[in-house]
């Protein structure tokens, strides 16, 4: 964590429409993420939601489902400017998704020509410069990770880490029991641990409250995930909708 690191705020695209993409883009984030670990996106669609995304100036991440090489080289070939990879345990899991990112010698990534690499027409470029510029957040969401954290983020190549407080709860047994005296604990040993490193310290704020955001900003957090596109959309209709049936 760098307390002079500007503090990123984004929020995740689930809807997989372009549109989407671009009314969110236009409100203020730094950064958006397509989800396709928990939606039904495929990767041609991701492929034009990141397009979408990076036409407004933004940098666009992709959540991957799972720790895989296939899926890691799809979504950065379609240009993608970072990748969150969810449920990472371990030192050796850490590196195998760094090896998905980055080109040989510094990691295993394969080579291909496609939109990240302008079509063929600009691999050197690529390959020189902006894929350098990648980032790998993975996602600490089960209690192995806490106990491996130290080894997780010391992973070279690793560029930051991403709390997952649902799965984490889950894992232990306690799903969503915040006040939970050992999921409290787990938590706080995250955030006691990240603090130790130069690398970005994320989170999820689920509920659309600018009010949680600036509670995980005081507390050191500075890459955060802001709610995510159905919540906005939902809270805002019911919420109006109440007050319309109400007066």
């Amino acid at each position: 964590m760098h307390k002079d690191r500007k503090i990123q705020i984004g929020t995740w695209i689930t809807l997989n429409h372009t549109s989407v993409a671009e009314i969110l883009a236009d409100a203020g984030f730094d950064w958006l993420c397509v989800d396709m670990e928990h939606s039904v996106t495929d990767y041609a669609e991701a492929q034009q939601l990141i397009l979408a995304i990076q036409s407004k100036g933004l940098k666009a991440f992709v959540r991957v489902g799972e720790n895989n090489t296939r899926i890691i080289k799809r979504v950065l070939d379609a240009g993608a400017d970072g990748i969150i990879v969810p449920s990472v345990n371990s030192a050796i899991e850490a590196k195998k998704a760094v090896d998905a990112v980055k080109y040989p010698p510094f990691g295993k990534r394969g080579v291909g020509l496609s939109r990240a690499q302008s079509y063929g027409f600009g691999f050197e470029d690529y390959r020189d410069n902006k894929s350098k510029e990648i980032k790998l957040i993975v996602q600490i969401e089960h209690i192995n990770a806490i106990n491996e954290l130290n080894a997780i983020i010391s992973t070279d190549g690793v560029d930051g880490t991403f709390i997952g407080p649902y799965d984490l709860s889950g894992s232990m047994g306690k799903p969503g029991q915040w006040d939970e005296p050992a999921v409290k604990e787990a938590l706080l040993i995250y955030e006691q641990t990240v603090k130790k490193y130069d690398k970005y310290v994320g989170f999820h704020v689920i509920q659309p409250e600018f009010g949680l955001v600036k509670d995980k900003i005081e507390k050191g957090y500075d890459f955060i995930a802001f709610s995510l596109d159905v919540l906005f959309l939902g809270t805002l209709v019911r919420n109006q909708m109440k007050l319309l049936k109400n007066n």
